[in-house]
């Protein structure tokens, strides 16, 4: 045990990171969850604990797989929630979007789950009679279910400027999928954040536990690396 009565095995030091572009808790999130996974492909969602993200909790999400190209939202922070006039919980990710990018957001979804990859997309929301326009990133991170299958992600969405009238929906801007590879690292930003607690599924905190799912998605085979760059038509 170390003097704050931490089990000193299952804590993970990260090194130092800064901000891009502003959206600093993107940085934390895509650094907590790259501790989470070390070496392996991916980490798993029983390793997700709160704590390790606390100031970002608000923005971050739970998405799980439910059928090919949508995902329901397992559990959101309180931004999200703001940003729609209503609990999103229980939700597909796509409602979030115009309806004009959702197949887009449901075929970047696809990659997330079954090459495994990651996403990282830039988004903003048009500025009308009480609403200025919002500019907003969004990241979706792989995890594994207990049940061994890439059917679960961590997610982060922060926008920028007075949410104004809500909801507030999204057009796509840019999305940018990678794929994974066992000990490569694709966090791609630089953020101080404290050490990463990996707790047993009995320590997590309430409201960020969500129930194990009957549904068992297909795992595909890890490609080689490469980078794409899907671009709306707007």
């Amino acid at each position: 045990m170390d003097k704050h009565g931490q089990n000193a095995q299952n804590v993970v030091s990260m090194s130092d990171y800064q901000s891009d572009s502003g959206f600093a808790i993107i940085a934390q999130i895509e650094a907590y969850w790259e501790a989470l996974r070390g070496g392996n492909l991916l980490p798993k969602r029983s390793e997700v604990d709160p704590r390790g993200i606390e100031a970002a909790l608000e923005y971050a999400f739970i998405l799980e797989r439910i059928a090919p190209g949508i995902a329901r939202m397992r559990i959101a922070g309180s931004h999200l929630n703001e940003l729609m006039g209503m609990e999103v919980r229980g939700m597909p990710l796509t409602a979030m979007f115009a309806p004009n990018a959702r197949r887009q957001i449901a075929d970047g979804l696809e990659d997330v789950f079954q090459t495994p990859a990651t996403a990282s997309l830039r988004l903003t929301s048009p500025g009308g009679v009480r609403r200025v326009t919002l500019d907003a990133r969004m990241v979706l991170l792989p995890l594994k279910s207990d049940l061994g299958d890439v059917s679960r992600a961590l997610g982060c969405l922060v926008s920028r400027g007075d949410i104004g009238t809500a909801p507030r929906r999204f057009d796509l801007i840019e999305q940018e999928v990678r794929p994974l590879v066992p000990g490569q690292t694709v966090a791609r930003v630089d953020l101080p954040v404290g050490p990463v607690v990996r707790p047993a599924p009995h320590d997590q905190m309430p409201g960020f536990r969500a129930p194990k799912a009957p549904f068992k998605g297909k795992e595909g085979k890890v490609p080689p690396p490469y980078l794409r760059l899907v671009k709306s038509d707007k």
